[in-house]
């Protein structure tokens, strides 16, 4: 076995988590990033109205979308991307359930991936006054990044998993998240989840 994960990150134009609107990913083998990749993304219709407060955090707008791929277009790129590994994101709950409610708002099939979250490990793995991705990826020794760019975001959380890795010796995700009391999970793709339809 071999530390070998994607790490994801996306950005959502509104409150609904159907609202992709950016996606970053970063593949880590053996440890050590050997990839990386990000595109903005078209929300689905219902949930592709932009609020200022999100575009306040991640400064997306919605001409920037404009002439991107739909959820529907692109969820094969992510996949193509991310294969058959664990992911890994930074407040885990938040970007899986963007995977699965963007797909049932687009009637695709969620894969059932599995899933480490970077934020309950830095709660273990650091002793911290805040745990938020920059201060996080910074005990890891990753400083230099721009905070809600999704790429950068995903390259940020793939240094916080590898830094825990190595200060446990863990040789993959398995033995990383056993050594901190956690486990790697699962989408329950099994029970829809629904939230309010936000009209453009």
């Amino acid at each position: 076995m071999a530390l070998d994960f994607t790490a994801i990150d996306f950005e959502t134009a509104n409150s609904s988590s159907a609202s992709a609107c950016a996606v970053g990913l970063v593949r880590v083998r053996a440890g050590a990033v050997v990839a990386k990749t990000g595109w903005l993304i078209r929300p689905p219709a219902g949930h592709d109205r932009f609020f200022d407060v999100n575009i306040g955090i991640h400064g997306i707008r919605p001409h920037d979308v404009a002439h991107a791929k739909t959820w529907s277009e692109q969820l094969g790129d992510i996949a193509a991307f991310a294969g058959a590994d664990v992911l890994v994101a930074h407040n885990a709950g938040f970007d899986m359930s963007v995977l699965r409610r963007a797909c049932e708002a687009t009637g695709q099939l969620c894969p059932p991936y599995r899933y480490l979250c970077s934020l309950q490990l830095a709660r273990r793995a650091y002793d911290l006054p805040s745990y938020r991705l920059p201060s996080a990826a910074a005990a890891a020794g990753f400083t230099d990044f721009t905070h809600h760019e999704a790429t950068a975001d995903a390259m940020a959380c793939a240094h916080i998993i590898i830094d825990a890795a190595r200060r446990v010796d863990a040789a993959d995700l398995h033995a990383l998240a056993g050594a901190h009391g956690l486990r790697v999970k699962t989408i329950d793709v099994t029970v829809p989840a629904r939230e309010p339809v936000f009209a453009a």
